[in-house]
């Protein structure tokens, strides 16, 4: 269920984190859905338990879970509103992007027939 390349130079932390999080957001994942114990996924995935409770706890800071002590962790009823935040980010890093091609002398008709 949750993408996890073992080859990609990007953190497996981070990597768990967007699989979840994307999930949650695409509602394949629903509100209230507990997610599987530290213990459960670090043996299904044959990953640290350290390494699943870094990522449970940053989904928890960036409010996609929430977590109940002896019951584990769930998926937030306001987890939505993470799609604002990611479209944001999203829109900051096309900016940038754009920004640096006009530095380098790009065209605007050039820029905006890569979004076609």
């Amino acid at each position: 269920m949750f993408n996890i390349d073992f080859r990609n130079p990007k953190p497996i932390y981070e990597q768990l984190v967007d699989s979840i999080e994307k999930l949650a957001i695409k509602g394949i994942l629903k509100p209230d859905e507990q997610l599987p114990s530290v213990r459960q996924l670090a043996m299904e995935l044959s990953i640290n338990p350290n390494t699943i409770q870094r990522a449970y706890t940053t989904l928890e800071s960036k409010g996609i879970t929430y977590s109940v002590k002896g019951r584990g962790s769930f998926i937030s009823p306001d987890c939505k509103d993470a799609i604002n935040v990611r479209l944001e980010n999203i829109k900051s890093e096309i900016q940038k992007l754009i920004d640096e091609a006009k530095d380098i002398g790009a065209s605007e008709d050039l820029i905006l027939s890569w979004f076609k």
